[in-house]
């Protein structure tokens, strides 16, 4: 039995887009007479760190310390940022406010248990040179006591690909583990990192290929691999699990633990959090990604972005 227990005593940096998720929670009994659409009663809102935050609620749910690399705003969803990190005994000192550079703010409504709609407001403008100074600075400041680096990328101008070599050239120097969950459809961004963990969806636009079978998927996997200059790669297959690609080995498949699925908003979160405590902690990455898989399998049964808690986890493994 892996013992997940180690996951309390594992630091990690994330560095990342801070979003905030708001869900309006209601029910929908009529159709608009004003247009052919369902007008929903809101009973409930709530709010959640989403994104990069999302990836420290992981994170969090397991035990680990967590240090945030990101900006936010400085309006209300800004402040949300810093006042949910701060519940969360997160540090925060590298998390840069830009007045040019609202917080993504995601809001989804849902009724019935089931999402109805979603709207995002954002800006998708890269940081600043001079934020970039300032993010790496930290980084190199906080380095020296994390033992695992997550690169949790949502396209929205924070993680570009200066950011993603300086911070892979310091995680070599001090011997930290990096992975990177891409959305640039450019996989050679993420050049050198130790594991990046792109869905099937994503490996297949990266090298312009219609992934339709197994042997598909290995054949990506090896491109990718060779692209982006990679001795790990997990790609993320939804209902259909994951493989495993890992330089010298033939690939590995693993089944999705998954008993029902409600909502996948969030589940590479769960995925690249847990595959990257897992590593940290000693385990292989065949463990590791099992690991990750079964506490994939926990979210996706859940309504809005969730986590596993250690307790469910604990417990999943041992079925």
């Amino acid at each position: 039995m892996l013992n997940i227990d180690q996951f309390k005593q594992i630091r990690a940096l994330v560095i990342g887009d801070l979003m905030i998720d708001e869900y309006l929670w209601g029910s929908v009994d009529r159709i608009s007479p004003e247009a052919p659409v369902p007008v929903v009663s809101i009973d409930k809102e709530s709010q959640t760190l989403g994104g990069a935050g999302n990836v420290i609620n992981n994170l969090v749910a397991m035990g680990a310390a967590v240090v945030a690399i990101g900006t936010a705003g400085t309006g209300k969803a800004g402040e949300m940022v810093f006042d949910k990190l701060a519940e969360l005994g997160v540090e925060t000192d590298g998390i840069v406010s830009e007045p040019a550079r609202p917080t993504t703010r995601k809001t989804r409504i849902i009724a019935s248990n089931q999402q109805v709609l979603r709207i995002d407001k954002e800006i998708k403008t890269q940081i600043t040179p001079a934020t970039l100074k300032r993010l790496t600075a930290t980084i190199e400041k906080k380095i020296a006591d994390v033992d695992v680096i997550i690169i949790s990328d949502y396209d929205k101008g924070l993680v570009t690909k200066d950011l993603v070599a300086k911070t892979v050239d310091l995680a070599q120097t001090h011997g930290v583990l990096t992975l990177a969950d891409p959305k640039s459809l450019n996989f050679s961004k993420y050049a050198r990192v130790s594991v990046l963990t792109p869905n099937k969806k994503e490996a297949g636009l990266a090298v312009n290929m219609d992934i339709l079978s197994e042997q598909d998927l290995f054949l990506a996997g090896e491109k990718i691999m060779g692209q982006a200059g990679l001795e790990r790669l997990l790609i993320t297959c939804g209902k259909d699990g994951m493989a495993l690609f890992e330089k010298g080995n033939l690939p590995q498949v693993i089944a999705s633990k998954a008993r029902q699925v409600f909502d996948v908003s969030g589940a590479g979160d769960t995925v690249i959090s847990l595959l990257g405590l897992g590593l940290a902690s000693g385990f292989s990455l065949h463990d590791a990604a099992m690991v990750a898989n079964v506490a994939a399998g926990i979210v996706v049964a859940k309504v809005g972005t969730a986590t596993a808690s250690i307790q469910e986890l604990r417990h999943a493994l041992e079925r």
